[in-house]
């Protein structure tokens, strides 16, 4: 500690380059916060899918749809304890920018089946007495102001023309991960006023009682609807959402990539502020191992001076990036799950310390083998 004072000293003697290399820091480190933050937002479905659940879709595509028959068929499988399903239904608010996931569900068992989200039993209950009810995540609730009791006219798009809904529950995600930007309605709604695709669903969620048993029972879904006119493909919930997010490409990989450009950027910049910096200070440095000052505690100061322009700035950054992710998703619905975790900000702070124990050795160790003859011979 009581070299601290010594240490901010000699930062500030050079203000303006100090100041524009922890804002270099700083920026590098916000848009590794956005590129981490941006990387999970499509990957959160992975990430939270349950263990114990199957996606059962068309064979043919997830755009085709499958018999309502198939649920009673489903539950007589071995190790499925529930079976519910879903329609896409790919209505607008008001207009086409105000977009967000809207299904039509089995009221009768989606609640089972997805548990995580944490709806209030009572506005449950008005949900299931209202065939116009609708149960909204809160993200999209706050986007567009609704609350319970609210009449909302969604515009359909296949589904021409305008559906009447009314809120009746909001829900939450039990988790950090889930996503609450989706839109649930009856789908006997949805089958009594749509006039083509009668009978059918977009698509099952199977609950299986053993997860070890996922890959028995998705064989047994398949060989039972095979060779029938709609043949499935079923996967666990979590390949499902794996298929989605590849679609997009290999997210990781690109913020790898990009990761370390930032990182090598950061080596430089701050490694060329410290070599400046002793270089600057070779007569000092001498003047300091003539006092009596240590090899060991030359390094230290040196080393000491790296840590802290890499540290400030990568707290500054990852800081910036938390303030940022705080506001929501900025593509008003194309990133649902928005947040920088604090295992992710912690990361953003480690490189920063990294960058600063690796930039500024070479310095520190140049500063500590110098000779005292040879550093007061420029005096």
């Amino acid at each position: 500690m009581k070299y601290l004072p010594f240490i901010f000293r000699n930062l500030f003697r050079k203000k303006t380059r100090t100041i524009l290399t922890i804002g270099s820091i700083a920026v590098a480190l916000f848009l590794f916060g956005l590129l981490v933050t941006i990387e999970t937002a499509l990957n959160a479905g992975v990430d939270v899918a349950g263990v114990d659940r199957l996606i059962v879709r068309n064979k043919i595509s997830l755009i085709m749809p499958l018999p309502f028959s198939y649920q009673d068929r489903l539950r007589q499988i071995d190790h499925v304890s529930e079976a519910t399903f879903a329609s896409w239904f790919g209505a607008v608010y008001q207009e086409p920018k105000n977009f967000f996931p809207q299904f039509a569900i089995d009221t009768d068992t989606y609640r089972t089946v997805y548990p995580e989200f944490e709806i209030a039993d009572d506005e449950w209950q008005a949900f299931l007495a209202d065939r116009q009810g609708a149960v909204v995540g809160r993200v999209t609730a706050d986007r567009f102001g609704w609350k319970v009791g609210d009449r909302i006219p969604l515009q359909g798009t296949f589904l021409s023309g305008t559906w009447e809904f009314n809120i009746r529950a909001i829900y939450d995600g039990s988790r950090a991960g889930d996503d609450e930007s989706q839109f649930w309605f009856h789908a006997k709604y949805l089958e009594e006023n749509r006039t083509w695709g009668k009978g059918m669903v977009g698509w099952y969620t199977v609950k299986i009682d053993d997860p070890d048993q996922a890959v028995t029972v998705t064989k047994a879904v398949d060989e039972r609807f095979s060779n029938s006119a709609y043949e499935t493909s079923t996967e666990t919930e979590q390949a499902f959402a794996a298929g989605f997010a590849k679609q997009i490409g290999n997210i990781r990989m690109l913020i790898m990539s990009i990761g370390a450009v930032v990182l090598f950027t950061l080596l430089l910049v701050t490694g060329n502020t410290m070599a400046m910096a002793v270089r600057e200070r070779v007569p000092e440095l001498g003047v300091l191992k003539t006092l009596g000052f240590g090899d060991m505690t030359v390094l230290f100061l040196v080393l000491a001076e790296s840590l802290v322009i890499a540290t400030v700035g990568g707290a500054l950054g990852v800081g910036l990036a938390k303030l940022f992710t705080l506001g929501g998703d900025p593509t008003g619905g194309m990133l649902p799950v928005f947040y920088l975790s604090t295992g992710e900000m912690l990361m953003g702070i480690g490189i920063a310390v990294f960058v600063g124990l690796a930039a500024g050795s070479i310095p520190a160790l140049t500063a500590m083998n110098l000779r005292i003859v040879d550093a007061l011979r420029r005096v």
